[in-house]
């Protein structure tokens, strides 16, 4: 017997194209099928449902992206972890566009597959941590108002910078870069601590 014709990662590719090029909710059981030339009971074969599609599409990107956010994040550079998502987005522009212009509940609605909570909750969790830990090295704490700094020059700012060049499905150029590192320096300046800025070797006149 042969090797089977579809397997995952066609369906996820298929899946990723249609998502990208007209929203999450244009993935259908029907319009992935339709565009891989397959059978339905193919995708049932290797998907309970689409909610199990989507959602597996959804965990993959954020995967994907945050593997280099948190290498950065652990290596105690967040200008990198914040000029990361310029860089990831100008090589993933697919799972840029479903990451950055929709959010998770665009994908999966209500509760999510039970195979997919665990990661989903790791990944969540992961995340925090690493907000906390910049916030506390970079701030001198984990408080609400160093937590909104660490998201603010971590997330918001660069992806906001990237967005409108996603909704016009182009890569950022190199000015982005410019704007996020800017931003970052500027934000985190005043936010440190004299104190903590002196054990930081911070000697500005």
């Amino acid at each position: 017997m042969g090797a089977p014709r579809f397997d995952r990662t066609d369906f996820l590719a298929v899946a990723r194209a249609l998502a990208a090029e007209h929203g999450p909710a244009a993935v259908t059981i029907g319009s992935v099928t339709e565009r891989l030339a397959a059978p339905k009971g193919s995708f049932y074969h290797r998907f309970a449902s689409r909610d199990l599609l989507l959602g597996e599409l959804w965990l993959e990107g954020v995967l994907s992206f945050q593997r280099g956010f948190f290498a950065a994040i652990e290596a105690g550079d967040g200008l990198e972890a914040a000029l990361h998502t310029p860089r990831w987005v100008r090589g993933n522009l697919d799972d840029a566009c479903l990451l950055l212009l929709y959010s998770r509940h665009d994908f999966v609605q209500g509760e999510w597959p039970a195979p997919l909570k665990r990661g989903v909750a790791e990944q969540a969790q992961r995340l925090q941590s690493c907000l906390a830990e910049f916030a506390r090295r970079t701030f001198g704490d984990d408080g609400p108002e160093a937590l909104r700094r660490a998201q603010f020059v971590l997330h918001d700012v660069p992806g906001g910078a990237v967005k409108p060049h996603l909704q016009r499905r182009e890569p950022p150029p190199p000015v982005v870069d410019d704007l996020i590192r800017l931003a970052y320096t500027a934000v985190v300046a005043a936010g440190l601590r004299p104190d903590l800025g002196a054990r930081n070797g911070d000697r500005r006149e």
